[in-house]
């Protein structure tokens, strides 16, 4: 029998991302709070979640969340900032540093959506639109961007080095590099023998 607090998707059940109510205090601050009145467990997954043992940072990080999903002419969507902090434990922080970049992370997809939002059926000028296209084209760059960075700091920067062993007999030459015959034609010199264009070395 599956747990409550799972969710399965493939093969892997993954536990349900935590997830917070709103309590309106003004058109431009709200009071977030467990959904199911679990204050210590929920705080808890918050500072998982965002990577962090600060309840500060948590409080600062909710509050930059809010500013992010704040509705055109509306108040704060609840909605939006669920599924930013589903998007932020997603990615897994595990310091601050990481937390922080996961909240640009959702902070810059919820601006890049928004603005591809008023392309539907607003029509506008010209200049209007080539506005909308090249702020969305940024901001879509920023977050491609900060997903490599991410990576870079789960994983390290991936560096791959060649080698290639030439084993040389003792009084021998080994000359390896492209030359050019009496002919004209392209040739690979590899220890003493010579292979042409029309030639495999085996």
């Amino acid at each position: 029998m599956k747990k409550t607090n799972e969710v399965v998707t493939g093969t892997t059940p993954r536990r349900r991302p935590v997830r917070v109510k709103l309590q309106r205090i003004d058109a431009s601050l709200s009071k977030a709070y467990p959904p199911d009145g679990q204050g210590k467990v929920w705080w808890a997954r918050l500072m998982q979640a965002l990577g962090t043992s600060s309840s500060d940072f948590v409080n600062a990080s909710l509050f930059q969340l809010q500013k992010a999903a704040q509705l055109p002419c509306g108040g704060i969507s609840e909605v939006a900032i669920n599924a930013a902090l589903a998007m932020i434990e997603a990615a897994e922080p595990q310091n601050e540093i990481e937390g922080a970049l996961a909240v640009q992370m959702a902070c810059t997809h919820t601006a890049a959506i928004s603005i591809l939002a008023r392309f539907g059926g607003s029509g506008g000028s010209e200049r209007r639109v080539a506005a909308l296209a090249s702020a969305a084209s940024r901001l879509l760059r920023a977050y491609s961007g900060q997903v490599e960075t991410l990576r870079r700091l789960h994983h390290g920067s991936d560096q791959h080095v060649r080698v290639e062993h030439v084993h040389v007999n003792e009084g021998g030459q080994t000359v390896i590099g492209n030359i050019r015959t009496q002919g004209g034609k392209r040739a690979q010199l590899v220890g003493n023998r010579t292979f042409g264009d029309d030639e495999e070395s085996a």
